[in-house]
C-alpha cells in the first residue's frame, strides 16, 4: 500500500459505528459499508429497479412502517424477521417484483452504521459489487472520505475492513488522495493479503462462520464479487435513492 503525505484529500476508516463521532468531519463523504450483507443487498436492490429504501435502526420502527402498508426488509443476527417481506440476502432483490418499489430496511449492523452518520454527513452506500463505480464517483467529488464499517454489533469485523482497504487502494491511485489514518493503513495491508482470494481469506472470520451455520454461503460468495453493479445509493433525507447527480449535502 502506497501511503502519501501532503496531498489534498484524506481517507479515514472508522471500524465501528460507535466510533463515528471521533471521525466525523462536516465536509466529508461517508461510505457506509456492511459487506455481509446489508449494503450488498441495498446495492443489489437498486441495480434491480428499487425506487428507494428507507433505512431504520429499530425493528419497532420497521414494523410501524409495515402497518402503514410499506414493504419491509428486516433481519437480526442474520435471520429474517417474522412478518416482513424480505430479509437481508442480496439474492432476495434479484426479482422483478422490487422494481419501482419503496422498501423499508432494518438490519443488525448496516442500518446502524447509516443511523450513526445520518443528518451529519453525505452518506453513500458501498460494497464490493459497486466498488469501482463508487471509487470513480468519489474521485470526482473533491472531498475527504470516511469509510464507515458497520462491523458486528459495534465490534471490528474482517469483511468490512477488507472493503475499506480495497476502496482506499483505488482512491490512492489518484494523486490528490492521501492517508495518515492508521486504521486505513491497516485495512490496506489486510486487503493486500486477501485480494487474490477474499472468500478463502474470510474462512475463519466470525460472520462467514455465522452465515455458514445458517446455510447462507451462497450469500457470502455473491457479496464478495467485484464490479458487477454500477448503481450508487445515496441518502437523501431519510431515504436512499439511486445517485443521479451531485450528492445532497446536510
Amino acid at each position: 500500500m502506497t501511503i502519501k503525505e501532503n496531498q489534498n484529500l484524506s481517507i479515514q476508516t472508522c471500524y465501528s459505528p460507535a466510533l463515528y463521532d471521533l471521525f466525523h468531519e462536516d465536509e466529508s463523504i461517508v461510505v457506509a459499508v456492511d459487506i455481509l450483507r446489508a449494503t450488498s443487498a441495498i446495492c443489489t436492490a437498486f441495480e434491480h429497479g428499487v425506487k428507494s429504501m428507507i433505512p431504520v435502526a429499530g425493528l419497532e420502527e420497521a414494523y410501524a412502517y409495515k402497518k402503514k402498508g410499506f414493504l419491509v426488509a428486516a433481519e437480526r443476527n442474520a435471520v429474517k424477521q417474522d412478518g416482513v417481506d424480505y430479509g437481508n440476502s442480496p439474492l432476495h432483490y434479484i426479482d422483478a417484483s422490487v422494481e419501482g418499489k419503496t422498501i423499508v430496511i432494518s438490519t443488525t449492523n448496516g442500518t446502524q452504521a447509516i443511523e450513526a452518520a445520518k443528518g451529519k454527513a453525505t452518506i453513500v452506500i458501498g460494497s464490493f459489487l459497486n466498488i469501482t463505480a463508487l471509487s470513480e464517483w468519489l474521485k470526482k467529488q473533491n472531498r475527504n472520505i470516511i469509510v464507515l464499517c458497520a462491523g458486528w454489533k459495534n465490534k471490528f469485523n474482517m469483511e468490512d475492513s477488507l472493503f475499506a482497504g480495497a476502496l482506499s487502494e483505488k482512491l490512492l491511485q489518484d494523486e490528490r488522495f492521501y492517508t495518515l489514518c492508521d486504521s486505513t493503513i491497516a485495512a490496506g495491508y489486510l486487503y493486500e493479503q486477501a485480494a487474490n482470494d477474499l472468500y478463502g481469506f474470510l474462512e475463519k472470520s466470525s460472520h462467514r462462520h455465522r452465515l455458514k451455520n445458517l446455510d447462507l454461503e451462497d450469500d457470502v460468495r455473491f457479496c464478495l464479487q467485484q464490479d458487477i453493479y454500477s448503481s450508487i445509493p445515496i441518502l437523501n433525507g431519510n431515504e436512499l435513492i439511486k445517485l443521479q447527480a451531485q450528492p445532497q449535502t446536510v
